[in-house]
């Protein structure tokens, strides 16, 4: 029986996408995306998961006032379909310790960096790109991690490295990090914890 996985998205869902196209070839395979859920309601990721026949959920946390209201929310939906995995894929929200602690080991991120190197409290985003030009470094990249209380601080799953080129700005480096590295470690990482789960 393959684990059930949510994904919590607040974009574009590209990401998303990189799992769901990872499930039709069949790398994705221990794992099956039963829920999407997105933190504002103009997410376009919400309808990549519509077009899949998967269920969504939006817990704005502007509408719904708190962050405990925000998380409420969320664990409902989580016991709803019970859910054995999250997947934070471009989720701009920073989840409770309350939140993460009921969850160890059992919620992934991606990061457009290599961490320890350019993560952290407001490392989202262009933000890390950015950095990691200002600060001229030759080789960044992405990282798949455990979430933790500490946001970027939980145990690193998988890394890849992409090389900055001349020329870059945080924008073409931030889509050469997606194509070349978090699309392909996302999908990895999550084949490989869900077989370790389900295992």
């Amino acid at each position: 029986m393959a684990a059930r996985i949510a994904v919590f998205v607040s974009g574009g869902g590209t990401n998303l996408q990189a799992l769901l196209d990872a499930a039709d070839a069949g790398i994705l395979k221990s794992g099956e995306i039963v829920l999407v859920v997105a933190s504002n309601p103009t997410a376009y990721a919400l309808e990549r998961a519509k077009k899949k026949g998967i269920a969504t959920a939006v817990a704005w946390k502007k509408e719904l006032g708190s962050q405990e209201a925000f998380e409420a929310v969320i664990s409902q939906k989580l016991a709803e379909y019970e859910i054995d995995l999250i997947v934070l894929a471009g989720f701009m929200n920073i989840l409770s310790a309350d939140f993460t602690s009921k969850w160890p080991e059992r919620i992934i991120n991606v990061h457009p960096a290599l961490i320890p190197s350019f993560c952290g409290k407001g490392l989202y985003g262009l933000a890390p790109h950015l950095a990691a030009l200002e600060k001229g470094v030759k080789v960044t990249g992405a990282t798949v991690h455990f979430v933790n209380e500490i946001p970027d601080g939980g145990k690193i799953i998988d890394q890849k490295a992409v090389y900055v080129q001349d020329g870059d700005t945080p924008e073409l480096l931030q889509r050469r990090v997606m194509e070349e590295a978090e699309w392909i470690i996302l999908p990895r990482a999550v084949e490989k914890v869900s077989a370790e789960l389900k295992g």
